[in-house]
């Protein structure tokens, strides 16, 4: 059992380490993603340094890994501890895809803030939730137009969506640990966010499709 949950979260994180920006703007303008903009390798720091397309590919991506990390996890679950829960491994598998996302071995664990492949976890793994809270980062985003503040609020509100739909579905199979992720995962991608909030407070943050020498929202 520790074996194999050991294995999973191994894999996960593996997989969610991939970084993703950094290698398609390293591929496709020959540059190191980290040195332009806010310095950050997700999606949106993507967009505003290397074009709609790389940065529309990096979220897509983002997203992909983490369904395959929750996917591949409840799939090793099941063939290696079938006595488990299946949800407890999944959950094993999107905390540690998020964290290898955050913190990845390869750029010396100075990663992306989570928000796209948390978004992916979820979205095998609490669906209608995910949904919800990409409908708030949306819905934020087009009023507000800054980025941070979209990622915030969404990623707090997942946690609400999941307790929400899983009690108008009478869901019993969702287990402490598996709530205790989704819970995590939301704090992890704020906390990521710290100093985004600093500006938000001060009133210094850059907007969404500002012209700005330096972006600072990604």
């Amino acid at each position: 059992m520790v074996f194999a949950s050991l294995f999973i979260a191994a894999a996960a994180y593996l997989l969610g380490s991939i970084p993703t920006g950094y290698l398609l703007v390293r591929l496709f303008r020959h540059q190191d993603i980290r040195h332009a903009g806010s310095g950050n390798i997700g999606a949106t720091n993507v967009l505003r340094s290397g074009g709609k397309g790389l940065g529309a590919a990096t979220f897509l991506l983002d997203v992909l890994k983490g369904c395959a990390s929750v996917a591949l996890g409840g799939l090793l679950g099941a063939l290696l501890v079938p006595d488990a829960s299946t949800l407890n491994m999944r959950g094993l598998a999107a905390l540690c895809a998020v964290l290898g996302h955050v913190f990845p071995v390869w750029l010396r664990f100075k990663g992306g803030k989570g928000v796209a492949t948390g978004f992916g976890v979820f979205l095998v793994a609490a669906p209608l939730a995910a949904l919800a809270a990409i409908s708030v980062f949306a819905l934020i985003l087009l009023a507000s137009r800054y980025v941070s503040l979209a990622s915030i609020l969404g990623s707090a509100s997942f946690p609400l969506f999941a307790w929400l739909f899983n009690r108008i579905q009478g869901n019993a199979d969702r287990t402490p640990f598996f709530i205790a992720v989704e819970v995590a995962v939301a704090l992890l991608i704020i906390a990521k966010h710290h100093q985004n909030i600093r500006r938000l407070l001060n009133g210094t943050e850059s907007r969404f499709g500002a012209h700005s020498a330096e972006s600072r929202t990604a």
